[in-house]
């Protein structure tokens, strides 16, 4: 990790230590589907204001636990999610920089401008990416919460970025399977 964002990461890190304040989960991404990531909305607030270009778009920060291949750039998009402050386009668009840990959304409203005030409700709708078996198989091994950065489309961009928020993933279908496994065998125990 540069020195930069290093840098960043704890000022950002120290900022919410020092105010005692907490960033709102903003999103949560869905892999439960194979060949399939969803992003819906929660209720969280953004935790700056912020207005720039949606051709950028936000970045989830710390997606992949390798750097991505660049192999993920899809513009077909299906759903509703946009900044709450906008109107969507409902074809938003998904990308990984090659060499980037970050996955990318943009191109998501129905003006050139994505806002984001404060305190106020970050996101709103969900949309549906069909992956490849090779981009699905990168993302399933996504890490499992991070920062999203305003307007950012690869690692490069967080330095000049904003933070408003944080991601969590729900677990994939493998996933599911062992937990569903481990509590079998919790249950066998303790008869």
């Amino acid at each position: 990790m540069s020195s930069i964002k290093s840098g960043i990461i704890a000022s950002t890190a120290m900022a919410f230590i020092a105010t005692g304040a907490q960033a709102d989960d903003l999103v949560i991404v869905d892999l439960s589907v194979a060949n399939e990531i969803t992003i819906t909305a929660l209720p969280g607030l953004s935790a700056a204001t912020i207005s720039g270009s949606d051709t950028t778009g936000f970045l989830l920060a710390d997606f992949f636990n390798v750097a991505g291949t660049g192999s993920i750039f899809e513009s077909g998009g299906v759903g509703d999610l946009t900044s709450a402050a906008n109107g969507s386009d409902s074809s938003p668009g998904l990308f990984n920089s090659g060499g980037s840990f970050g996955l990318n959304v943009w191109s998501y409203t129905n003006d050139a401008t994505s806002d984001f005030t404060a305190g106020q409700v970050a996101f709103s709708g969900t949309a549906t990416w069909s992956l490849d078996p090779a981009d699905y198989a990168e993302a399933l091994n996504s890490g499992v919460s991070g920062d999203i950065y305003f307007a950012a489309d690869s690692d490069d961009d967080i330095y000049g970025a904003t933070y408003i928020g944080t991601w969590t993933t729900v677990p994939a279908p493998s996933s599911l399977a062992l937990l569903g496994l481990g509590g079998v065998a919790a249950i066998r125990r303790r008869r």
